[in-house]
């Protein structure tokens, strides 16, 4: 093997990595998120305001959709400059919590906006793109030996689990 494509091979590996965080956060967790959202919704105040929501025009729901992710971003700036400037911690700690947060809401406006999203033709397009993308990146991260050896891994915890006194599970 040469240097090039051990370097190919590397470089490969660590986007796939990458991308299986991505889709992990996005996907597995924007489904719980979004319930709790849904939870938290129910609150008449906030049961009105998605009523409205679900009757805004495409335009407006676009502009809604966008919302979140334009008023996180000078968030994750300032988090990013915590983390220049030696707080670290802090720092990932509001990327994290703006993540969470954003990819609640994010995800419950899509559930309600989504009927005038896909009027717009482009956006149509590229949700059925990002869904082709992210169901190979699924098919990568199954077939890759890091997650099949952590289904291993739970599968034995499982059975551990299993075997383990009633009241001690």
């Amino acid at each position: 093997m040469s240097a090039w494509s051990g370097a190919r091979r590397a470089v490969r590996a660590a986007l796939l990595g990458i991308a299986a965080f991505v889709v992990l956060v996005e996907e597995w967790g924007s489904r719980p998120l979004a319930r709790a959202a849904a939870w938290i919704a129910r609150w008449p105040p906030l049961a009105h305001l998605e009523a409205l929501i679900r009757r805004s025009g495409p335009r407006a729901a676009l502009a809604l959709f966008l919302g979140p992710a334009l008023l996180l971003f000078p968030l994750k700036l300032a988090a990013l400059a915590l983390i220049g400037a030696g707080h670290v911690a802090l720092g990932v700690g509001v990327i994290v919590a703006a993540k969470l947060v954003g990819t609640a809401f994010v995800g419950r406006l899509f559930v309600l906006l989504e009927p005038q999203l896909m009027q717009f033709a482009w956006f149509a397009r590229a949700l059925a793109w990002w869904q082709s993308v992210k169901a190979r990146l699924v098919g990568a991260i199954h077939r890759s030996a890091a997650w099949r050896a952590a289904r291993r891994v739970r599968r034995r915890v499982g059975a551990w689990l299993l075997r383990l006194p009633r009241g001690m599970r």
